[in-house]
């Protein structure tokens, strides 16, 4: 029958997704209607903002409709909208089963779900005391609203953080908390960061969101001593819903600042309100700041952001200069990502001196123009990073000997600063495997390749390993 059809598809979701993802993507959207038609049916789902339409429709669309042909036993299309404010609220029937004795929702299979957090428009009650209609006035966001999830370049290197981030900002206070992003600079930290206010404001334009850098928390906390006003200090920050704080390795060494982040910290996690923060290490690898502090941001969900590989830097590059409003030919965009490997910001830097020298010579852009532009980077790029002076470095870092790089020795303590050595020469370098193996003692290019495979694999999952790699990479970049 197509009046529970919505309900039964949504019992196989529930047994068939990830709880986590039931919990948070498809148990709070309202019932669809579902109505007849010559070719089938057509489940129509209305969705509070174009983010959740966005993610819904491409993450889960064709899994829905499948679900909802299978039981139905004939083709259903979805259809998702936005709704209007006032419906944006109504419950899934699946939302308002009964209670199971643990006190959270019942799932359709009988296990217990994660409890939802307040209708979206209301602020949750702390300690008994009521909901807030809207932020005050004072309280601004200081986001910047160009950066969002829409204009983010997605890709391998980004992956797990941005994954991480859209579970936030579709459900905030519930899962990785506190969200804990570290990377070398240029790499989209605060790019990432502003994106969830963006998109819980989008959901809830009277949400208390306010995204800052450590530096400004900081002059706050010294601003509150001076004038022996802690209590407004603690009114602007613990009473928010989204807190995101970039750069938070500037705290090091300031023993006032981290006692009243801690507070806040503490607060903010109490009221279930959420904590994104960014740093340029991870948080054990941080000095100078208290370890009751460290253990709290790693009492969530710590990810890295990598510098992006060859075909993402191509993507960003493209991108980019469509929003300039020029194209950028696919040929020229590979020959700049393989040389500006650094960061999206380095990336940037390149494109603007392309399309400038473009403009100013009235030449079309190609790879002999972007060669021409970038002639500066390009010398200095080159006279720096070679090889030997990879060898060189990796060495000093791992107490080893030059002449292991080259040798035939295959002891842990030796082979693996060598595929270290391989991993970087591959990254860093405008070398060919077979190039690699020859300077590394006449090794054979499968060797290299294994290496660097190795490495790049390693790297997504072994914090320390990417903390030595980032330092040996800003190292040789100089």
């Amino acid at each position: 029958m197509t009046q529970d059809l919505w309900q039964r598809g949504c019992e196989r979701l529930a047994a068939e997704l990830p709880e986590q993802q039931f919990n948070t993507w498809i148990r709070p959207l309202p019932a669809a209607a579902v109505s007849e038609t010559l070719q089938g049916a057509v489940a129509s789902l209305l969705v509070p903002n174009r983010f959740k339409l966005d993610w819904i429709r491409n993450q889960y669309g064709g899994r829905i409709e499948s679900v909802l042909s299978e039981l139905a036993g004939k083709p259903v299309r979805l259809e998702i909208s936005l709704a209007p404010r006032d419906q944006a609220d109504r419950p899934n029937p699946v939302v308002s089963a009964p209670l199971s004795q643990a006190g959270a929702p019942a799932r359709p299979n009988g296990i217990p779900a994660t409890p939802s957090l307040p209708p979206t428009g209301a602020f949750s009650s702390v300690n008994g005391s009521p909901a807030h209609a809207a932020a005050p006035a004072q309280t601004r966001h200081r986001l910047n609203l160009n950066l969002t999830f829409a204009n983010l370049v997605p890709g391998r290197a980004n992956q797990m953080a941005r994954t991480a981030a859209l579970h936030v900002a579709g459900a905030p206070g519930q899962m990785y908390n506190p969200l804990f992003i570290y990377g070398g600079v240029g790499l989209g930290k605060t790019h990432l960061m502003n994106a969830v206010g963006n998109a819980l404001l989008a959901d809830r334009p009277d949400a208390r969101v306010l995204y800052l850098h450590a530096e400004q928390f900081i002059t706050d906390v010294v601003k509150n001593y001076q004038r022996k006003t802690f209590d407004e200090l603690k009114a602007k920050y613990h009473s928010l819903d989204l807190l995101l704080i970039d750069d938070v390795q500037f705290f090091a060494g300031k023993e006032r600042t981290q006692e009243e982040f801690f507070n806040a910290f503490e607060a903010l996690l109490a009221k279930r309100a959420h904590i994104i923060m960014t740093s340029d290490t991870y948080p054990k690898g941080l000095v100078d700041i208290d370890e009751r502090l460290t253990s709290r941001f790693d009492a969530g969900l710590t990810v890295a952001i990598e510098p992006p590989e060859l075909e993402m830097r191509v993507a960003i590059l493209m991108r980019k200069a469509e929003a300039e409003g020029t194209t950028m030919p696919e040929d020229v965009a590979f020959f700049v990502a393989k040389n500006v490997r650094a960061n999206v910001r380095e990336l940037e830097g390149a494109l603007r001196k392309i399309l400038a020298y473009s403009r100013f010579s009235h030449k079309e852009i190609n790879i002999a123009l972007a060669r021409e532009a970038l002639k500066d980077l390009l010398s200095i790029q080159n006279r720096q990073i070679g090889v030997e002076n990879i060898q060189k470095t990796v060495a000093d870092f791992y107490k080893i000997k030059i002449a292991d790089m080259y040798s035939k020795k295959r002891p842990a303590s030796i082979a693996r600063p060598r595929q270290i050595a391989m991993y970087l020469a591959k990254e860093m370098t405008q070398k060919s495997l077979p190039e690699i193996g020859e300077l590394f003692g006449g090794r054979d290019h499968t060797t290299v390749l294994h290496a660097v495979r190795k490495i790049s694999a390693e790297r997504q999952i072994n914090s320390e390993l990417n903390q030595q790699l980032h330092v040996l990479e800003q190292t040789l970049k100089g």
